[in-house]
């Protein structure tokens, strides 16, 4: 009985342990989120000079390190084309804006 008692707590050992690396990886993760706080700019100016750059709509955005430095990545709507405009996010600079001509759609066609 005692073998299997301690055969249990090994496990038991084992399993906390993923658990934690688990856990230790969700807090990286979600860290990666505070990084906006150094931001100069807000997202709703990034998401402006965006739109200034690209006559449309944003339609989603994302805050990613890019190239060593934080930007924004808006995806501007204008008519039927799709841009990825990127933004610093100390300066508000347009660094890029160009269109996406990935075909997104499950047909796996080139209509659009």
């Amino acid at each position: 009985m005692s073998v299997n008692i301690k055969t249990i707590a090994a496990a038991a050992a084992v399993l906390c342990g993923v658990a934690a690396v688990g856990v230790a990886g969700a807090a990286d993760a979600e860290n990666d989120a505070t990084a906006i706080n150094t931001a100069r700019i807000s997202l709703v100016q990034a998401v402006a000079a965006a739109e200034a750059k690209v006559p449309g709509k944003a339609t989603k955005a994302e805050f990613e390190q890019a190239r060593g430095k934080w930007v924004y990545d808006i995806e501007v709507v204008a008519g039927n084309k799709v841009f990825d405009v990127a933004v610093d996010a100390d300066s508000g600079n347009v660094l890029s804006a160009t269109e996406d001509k990935a075909d997104h759609d499950d047909d796996k066609d080139h209509k659009d």
